[in-house]
């Protein structure tokens, strides 16, 4: 036996908190009675979402502006190939560079064989020392990616 509608129990409205006070009340409501005495209207979810999203877009502004000022007078750099010996474990490659930019930084480098063209597995990227403006610095790595007898190599270092 089905009990009448008019017996059914009332089903209760789901509660959060209140945007001001976290106070308990339906979902249907933004505020509170204390929080919102004169029952002005409720903020729209619109408002705050265009709230957020503002706040998101001027972040990221004020994120690639300090990155602008950051790396300012850093490069542009030019490398090359000081030597290439061999070692058991692959190339030992001295790299040149020079920071012919007005600030102080670092460069990542590509070591590749000319002969192959692109970009394939055998291609190694290093990263250089921080290099004064002005000033060039040779430092050594070894590369394991591009077997262990002496050849020609080419070195890309642009920022």
């Amino acid at each position: 036996m089905t009990p009448s509608p008019s017996v059914l129990p009332a089903a209760e409205e789901p509660l959060h908190g209140c945007v001001r006070c976290g106070a308990r009340i339906p979902v249907s409501q933004a505020m509170c009675e204390r929080c919102n005495p004169l029952g002005l209207k409720q903020p729209s979810p619109s408002q705050a979402h265009a709230t957020v999203f503002a706040g998101i877009i001027l972040a990221v502004v004020l994120l690639a502006i300090v990155a602008r000022i950051a790396v300012t007078g850093v490069g542009p750099f030019s490398g090359t190939i000081a030597s290439v010996a061999a070692d058991p474990a692959g190339l030992v490659v001295s790299i040149t560079v020079t920071n012919e930019g007005s600030s102080a930084g670092s460069t990542t480098c590509r070591v590749g064989d000319p002969q192959i063209a692109g970009i394939g597995p055998e291609t190694a990227f290093v990263t250089s020392p921080i290099i004064e403006p002005g000033a060039s610095v040779t430092f050594s790595t070894v590369i394991t990616t591009l077997g262990t007898t002496v050849k020609p190599l080419s070195v890309d270092c642009d920022t």
